[in-house]
């Protein structure tokens, strides 16, 4: 060895026996899970694969659709309307908007749903016309609130309380000197909020807005509650009848666990549009990384994403599934 250099040294490699353990444990646990699923004649996969795509599950499920966007349209327009007059220096808008949250968030969504149903029990009738004064036009208020739109009006609302605070963190993640320069080139605080500051809070919105969507469409479920037949109270229709509980809730959740996963990959692509103009490099796509993993191509890690507030996260946006 030359004088002045160091000496050189065998690198051994860590070893982890506690990830190979804790991998044998997964796997055969998983090994145990498919075995129940396929050999216990319980599940009754047949009966499964009889009502799948039954008329009355197929109606619950356009139903559940119809529910879910709806509901989250009425959400999002709320919201965006809410979280606007929660930031207003007005304390009346202000105020309106934080006792509307107060309500809708601190009451569960099922006391809400039977609240609506039954609204006809408060107000027999519903009309138009001069404050405390002459009425023009009154209509029969579970007339005009049929057991839809109940479901309707319980789901949205609710859901417009959960975004306003979202779309209200959403902006406040938008550094106020982006505000403060549109103001000084003329621009109103409407046509700012609709240029400059809604779309870069986008970022901050969109990830937990693909959330509510994923969870109102399962929320819609407890629409069950008030005799809608949505997805899950077709099957319970059915099985009520068959008494074939199991296979049936199966069938239901295989639908839901398909719609949850479309929704999953829309949030992604979504997610992936508005991260442009944050990185140089968009992260790839699942295809993009299932061609480079069978041409052996290793594909390079996601960019990090720097958020409006000037933190970076790791792994880019949607980056869980990749």
């Amino acid at each position: 060895m030359s004088p002045g250099r160091p000496e050189s040294f065998k690198a051994v490699p860590v070893r982890h026996p506690g990830r190979w353990a804790g991998a044998v444990v997964v796997a055969v646990l998983a090994a145990m899970l498919l075995h129940a699923l396929i050999f216990n004649p319980a599940f009754q996969w047949d009966v499964v694969n009889t009502y799948l795509f039954d008329s009355s599950i197929l109606h619950g499920l356009v139903v559940t659709l119809e529910l879910t966007a709806l509901s989250m349209v009425m959400g999002v327009v709320g919201g965006i309307i809410l979280a606007v007059m929660r930031l207003s220096p007005n304390p009346l808008l202000s105020g309106t908007a934080w006792f509307y949250i107060w309500i809708f968030r601190g009451t569960p969504v099922l006391v809400q749903l039977v609240f609506w149903n039954f609204l006809g029990a408060l107000w027999p009738t519903l009309s138009i016309g001069i404050p405390f004064g002459p009425e023009f036009w009154s209509e029969s208020t579970n007339k005009l609130i049929p057991v839809f739109t109940a479901a309707l009006l319980g789901l949205g609302l609710n859901e417009a309380a959960y975004m306003a605070e979202i779309v209200r963190g959403g902006i406040q993640s938008v550094d106020e000197g982006q505000s403060e320069a549109s103001h000084a080139l003329g621009m109103s605080r409407f046509a700012t909020m609709r240029r400059i500051v809604l779309p870069q809070a986008m970022r901050v919105i969109i990830p937990p807005t693909g959330n509510e969507t994923i969870s109102m469409l399962k929320t819609t479920s407890l629409v069950s509650v008030i005799a809608l037949e949505e997805l899950f109270r077709a099957g319970q229709n059915i099985y009520s009848r068959t008494f074939q509980t199991i296979p049936l809730l199966i069938t239901v959740s295989l639908w839901y666990l398909f719609l949850t996963s479309v929704l999953t990959i829309g949030q992604y692509y979504v997610e992936r549009h508005y991260a442009r103009g944050t990185t140089r490099t968009l992260p790839p796509t699942p295809l993009e990384r299932l061609r480079g993993l069978f041409r052996g191509k290793k594909l390079p890690p996601a960019p990090p994403v720097t958020t409006a507030s000037g933190h970076e996260q790791g792994g880019g946006v949607g980056g869980g599934l990749g």
